[in-house]
């Protein structure tokens, strides 16, 4: 492995990633480590990441801010495209990858680096998000992905390894969950939550407060889009990030976002995650409440079966794919109408319409009042229905023929 002089890795400070510096040193002829952080909304998490990895080794540190293009460029897509992987992930780690492996790609062309490495592990479906956006982006960079390669087998045999090479770690084997923050979602694995029998206790949510925690009241907001894109909350306007800021914190208070899934990896096992979404749950309930009343019957209904589809590339890392882009280009399509007011009703972990307007509203009082209408002639639903279901007429009196 003599010819990998420099690698960029990408460094979150984590378990994982804090013991693959000296590991990568070690192994790689003592090659030269860039530690890259990406910013995207982990909070404190960042803080202490230059100096941590600076002691760990590294010969740099690169800390990228990308929070307002995360939420531009990487969430409000999978936002407008209703994107839900198997009915409940909303895809937080999922599209996070794409923009942190697109920033290591930037940091070493600009460095001359001979390959990137990541502390996803073989198991998982991280290496693959990683590792297809450098495919898409540079495909002249080696990737190492050490969890393939060294002795390390267990979560606790990393701990070990910390312990030996002086390396601090934030977790302990008491508690031993893998965690993934940004300013969209918290996720948590392993541990006793790797029994789907286990419900996740209370100490797990580190965001959001549970329903039982919540506020006796009911708490009311309203949201505002601009063709299928948040702009503002209760009457005020806000950039992407504070926006989404704002709303994690009204739905972390109010129990709202906490999803618990037994998923299918790509990779071909299940895996159990249990999520914190606050913010992110809101706007997409927020959003389809919206589309409800913008939208048109056909319209809807294909971008319903678009959207597994899209949510399926989002999760397996397709995201620079030519019919992840082709889905976009539809989805900005469908999103010119969906502008208007959404009203909602927090409570104790519920969420729940109350209220929806738009200037591009279908919805017309005058066609489907049950009162009278001077609009609408009910004798011509019995053309419609005999033409629509001529197809089944004719099959019956072919069969009632054929039995004769």
């Amino acid at each position: 492995m003599s010819e990998i002089k420099k690698v960029v890795l990408a460094y979150s400070g984590g378990l994982d990633t804090s013991v693959i510096i000296p590991w990568l040193k070690e192994n790689f002829d003592g090659c030269e480590v860039i530690a890259m952080c990406a910013d995207v909304g982990q909070g404190e998490e960042v803080n202490p990441v230059r100096e941590k990895a600076l002691k760990s080794g590294a010969s740099k540190v690169y800390i990228q801010d990308l929070r307002k293009e995360f939420v531009e460029e990487y969430i409000w897509p999978v936002l407008k495209a209703g994107a839900v992987y198997e009915g409940k992930y909303l895809l937080g780690t999922s599209f996070a990858r794409p923009i942190i492996a697109k920033a290591l790609v930037e940091i070493a062309e600009k460095e001359g680096a001979d390959a990137i490495a990541h502390g996803a592990t073989g198991k998982g479906n991280d290496q693959v998000r990683f590792e297809l956006t450098v495919k898409a982006l540079a495909p002249h960079l080696k990737i190492i992905a050490p969890w393939r390669l060294w002795d390390i087998r267990s979560r606790e045999d990393a701990i070990d390894y910390a312990e030996k090479h002086g390396v601090p770690v934030p977790v302990t084997k008491k508690r031993p969950y893998s965690m993934d923050r940004n300013i969209w979602h918290l996720s948590h694995e392993g541990g006793d939550l790797e029994d789907p029998w286990n419900a996740p206790k209370d100490d797990v949510y580190l965001v959001t407060k549970t329903p039982e925690q919540a506020p006796d009241q009911a708490t009311y907001i309203e949201i505002e889009f601009e063709k299928g894109v948040p702009v503002a909350v209760d009457g005020e306007k806000l950039e992407a990030v504070s926006l989404l800021e704002k709303l994690n914190a009204i739905g972390a208070a109010n129990g709202i976002g906490i999803t618990d899934i037994v998923e299918n990896r790509l990779v071909g096992m299940k895996s159990r995650g249990v999520y914190e979404t606050p913010g992110g749950s809101i706007l997409f309930f927020a959003h389809r409440e919206l589309e409800y009343l913008t939208l048109d019957r056909a319209t809807m209904h294909y971008k319903e079966q678009a959207a597994v589809r899209y949510a399926e590339l989002v999760y397996d890392g397709m995201w620079y794919s030519p019919l992840k882009q082709a889905l976009d280009a539809f989805v900005d399509a469908t999103q010119a109408t969906v502008t208007g007011l959404v009203r909602l009703k927090l409570y104790k972990g519920n969420l729940m319409s109350a209220g929806a307007k738009s200037p591009y509203s279908l919805y017309h009082e005058g066609f489907v009042t049950f009162g009278r209408d001077e609009v609408y002639n009910q004798k011509d639903a019995e053309g419609f229905i005999n033409l629509f279901g001529l197809p089944l007429k004719i099959k019956a009196l072919m069969q009632r023929e054929a039995k004769q």
